[in-house]
């Protein structure tokens, strides 16, 4: 009889109840009793969802990131952030963000003060960003095991049956970073000791299993971290409870035996990437060790073929037996909640669809098939056969015209007319920019007002016309906010866009969208993929009304902004009945089309922003290539079919550039902006040996912090900057965009950010 559980679940709840309850606390409007309450009801909620499930995850709810939890659990603060005497929630949102909520033991929101937020980048190959852990040679670990025992005990108090989940050592110490440049591993005898102690504190609880998630797994390791792993299992190897080694995102190929050969009692597969592996699992792990197959994505929202599944499950049910588990193949923490919600989406569409819900009743579903035969759940095989019959012949799913263009797309789509030299001297003759140039990533404060407003109009209460003029008003008040302070390069402020992916998917043909289809990204950032499930076309230009607006306020450049192709594919849910370098190439066709509309209405700076081209990254270094050679491809296709006077920007955030920095070249940007502030300049190491040819603004305003940079603290980067790049090809911008900033914010970051251009100009030579 398999057992079934769950890895996790989405933290935010249904209709984002977590966001709002964060947001209220750092703006001082709740009190930190509300916002554990939100947290505890949360929870129960969740397990109540999971009661279908033999083993429900504890310990996977967070109030920021799991990542900053296991910091927390093992005593692993900044030096920063030790002496602070107030609640220990407070800190946390300290190192997660810079700040708590007003009176935690910081300045006001809005005002200096605060610290330096911990760094974030992206988890593996997802949109979602952890706190990286932060080392040093002197780093002690002392255990805090408070949080997960306090979810332990609602859980029981509930009567779930709890599955504790934690970060393992490995790939803690893996993902973080030693600030001093000392050697990670040496810290992993002081770790295991905590580990230790903390499975000891769960094993006295009653705990049988705990989850240790070791994603790490399934990338390429280097010996060190071969043995680290090998080092570590022996060390918590105590046989007080049962330990369930995770994987996932990937298969574990020559990993596969290291694996097996940990003293664990269960390994978790991801048998959606890695299906071609249970055979030599099965054969590789001793014969009295759980086998764990995630056999439903959990990182997609399309139905799983549940017969095929069992075509292939069947047997190796057979062969286990009870040492069988099924789950899905990851966190859910990556799909919307709940699909039941969905009541305004296209009937059709959603017939084809799962959510975090509807993904463990597949695994349900599946588990009493073969527990009980098919015949017992006939009504359920038979609905899911249909959906998926459905979904094939769909007329909606294949445009011939689009796969037409996509056959004759010719490499000369892809190349400039003349090399980077050439066209920046016919840039400036056009622009006529400073040295050090300022400018923006483009999107401004999106106020309640803003957001009203669009709300109104998608609901009818309010015409077009009504719109547009709410809309140009607020353009308006960003262009001369613009110009008072003095930014060189201006943007239109984007008060038309709900989201940067979101916005263009609701105009081309091929996508939709759904209600409450939240995920979240970091922190209370909560994005809405939008749902890719046909060929890709654009209907009409997108953008150019607004941004042709915002150029006629002013006689300064205006910089149009788009979403590139790579991304738009990262940050949505993506078909999976063909590869995912055709979907790109599609959208990468019809962003083009806006492209060249842009530079025909006069606008000759254009950002096509690519923040998600490193996340798409398969997580085995020897299969980058394939992927950065279409990737690379598809933003040329968008970028360069305009004429030399015009200067392509793009954009990256959060994300590690320096092993790919040779790629990122091969995009042939005028202008790249990207993350750096949080680093502290660290991702220009790269440019100690790599010589990279073109213009670049390395990100000096830390637009997921409340703080404000000073004039100093942004002159003093840019210096840095300055000693590996010349400075008339350095730009001076913040590293993303501001729409999570409010104005009171914006203003002084700006503000100081102009004065430090100032500054550069008058000193760097």
């Amino acid at each position: 009889m398999a057992t079934t559980h769950s890895l996790g679940f989405p933290r935010i709840g249904a209709k984002r109840e977590l966001k709002l309850a964060q947001e209220a606390y750092w703006k001082g409007l709740s009190s930190r009793d509300d916002l554990i309450a939100t947290g505890a009801a949360l929870r129960a909620a969740h397990w109540r969802v999971q009661a279908g499930v033999d083993l429900a995850p504890v310990g996977d709810f967070s109030f920021y990131d799991q990542m900053l939890d296991m910091s927390f659990t093992l005593g692993n603060l900044p030096e920063r952030v030790r002496g602070f005497t107030g609640d220990t929630l407070d800190n946390y949102f300290r190192v997660a963000r810079g700040r708590s909520a007003p009176g935690a033991g910081d300045h006001a929101e809005g005002c200096c003060g605060g610290v330096a937020a911990g760094e974030m980048t992206k988890w593996f190959d997802t949109n979602y960003h952890y706190i990286v852990p932060e080392f040093e040679a002197k780093t002690e670990f002392q255990l805090d095991p408070s949080r997960l025992l306090a979810q332990l005990a609602e859980a029981k108090a509930q009567g779930v049956k709890a599955k504790p989940v934690i970060i393992g050592p490995v790939t803690y110490l893996a993902l973080g970073k030693a600030k001093d440049g000392s050697d990670k591993l040496a810290l992993l005898p002081r770790l295991l000791l905590v580990y230790a102690e903390l499975l000891a504190v769960l094993a006295a609880e009653g705990v049988e299993w705990v989850q240790i998630d070791e994603p790490i797994l399934v990338t390429e390791l280097v010996p060190g971290w071969r043995e680290a792993f090998e080092r570590a299992y022996a060390a918590l190897n105590s046989g007080k409870l049962k330990l369930l080694l995770a994987t996932y995102f990937g298969a574990l190929k020559e990993n596969l035996p290291l694996a097996c050969s940990l003293p664990v009692q269960g390994i978790h597969l991801d048998a959606v990437n890695a299906r071609d592996e249970v055979t030599a699992l099965i054969a590789a792990c001793p014969t009295d060790r759980v086998v764990s197959l995630g056999v439903v994505n959990g990182r997609n929202i399309w139905k799983t073929d549940l017969e095929a599944v069992l075509d292939w499950l069947e047997p190796v049910a057979r062969a286990l037996g009870d040492r069988l588990w099924l789950a899905p193949s990851c966190s859910l923490l990556h799909v919307p909640v709940d699909l039941a919600n969905e009541t305004a989406l296209d009937p059709e569409v959603r017939s084809w669809l799962a959510f975090a819900v509807q993904k463990l009743d597949e695994v349900r579903v599946i588990a009493a098939a073969l527990r009980q035969g098919r015949g017992a759940v006939a009504a359920d095989l038979a609905a899911n056969r249909a959906a998926l019959a459905s979904r094939r012949v769909s007329s909606r799913v294949n445009n011939p015209e689009v796969k037409a263009a996509v056959a004759r797309i010719d490499p000369a789509l892809g190349r400039r007319q003349s090399p980077f030299p050439q066209r920046a001297a016919k840039q400036d003759l056009r622009l006529h920019l400073p040295r050090f140039p300022t400018t923006t990533i483009g999107s401004f404060p999106q106020t309640a007002e803003i957001r009203q407003t669009r709300s109104q109009f998608k609901a009818g209460k309010i015409d077009a016309a009504t719109y547009r003029a709410a809309m140009h008003g607020e353009i308006e008040r960003c262009v001369r906010e613009q110009e008072v302070l003095g930014l060189d390069v201006l943007v239109h402020g984007e008060p038309e866009r709900n989201d940067m992916v979101e916005y263009f998917g609701e105009q081309l043909d091929g996508y939709v969208f759904s209600q409450f289809g939240w995920v979240q990204s970091y922190g209370s950032r909560c994005v809405k993929p939008p749902i890719l499930f046909g060929d890709i076309s654009r209907p009409k230009a997108m953008t150019v009304e607004w941004i042709s607006y915002a150029a006629s306020l002013t006689d300064r450049p205006m910089k149009g902004m788009l979403t590139g192709p790579v991304t738009i594919l990262n940050w949505s849910f993506v078909r999976d009945d063909q590869p995912r370098s055709v979907s790109c190439r599609q959208l990468a066709l019809a962003m083009r089309e806006e492209v060249l509309d842009l530079e025909k209405a006069g606008i000759r700076v254009i950002q096509i922003d690519e923040a998600a081209l490193r996340e798409g990254l398969p997580l085995r270094r020897s299969q980058w290539q394939d992927y950065l050679d279409w990737a690379v491809e598809c933003f040329r296709i968008t970028a360069n079919g305009v004429d030399d006077e015009t200067q392509i920007h793009t954009h990256m955030c959060y994300s590690e550039f320096n092993d790919i920095i040779a790629s990122i070249a091969a995009m042939d940007a005028d202008v790249i902006t990207i993350e750096t502030s949080r680093s502290d300049m660290e991702l220009l190491d790269a440019f100690d040996d790599f010589k990279y040819p073109n213009q670049i603004g390395p990100g000096v305003y830390d637009i997921h912090s409340p703080n404000i940079p000073s004039e100093e603290h942004i002159v003093d980067l840019m210096k840095k900057a300055a000693e590996r790049i010349p400075a008339e090809r350095l730009w001076v911008n913040p590293d993303c965009g501001l729409k999570t900033r409010q104005w009171s914010e914006v203003i002084p970051a700006l503000t100081n950010m102009v004065s430090a251009a100032k500054t550069l100009r008058a000193t760097v030579v």
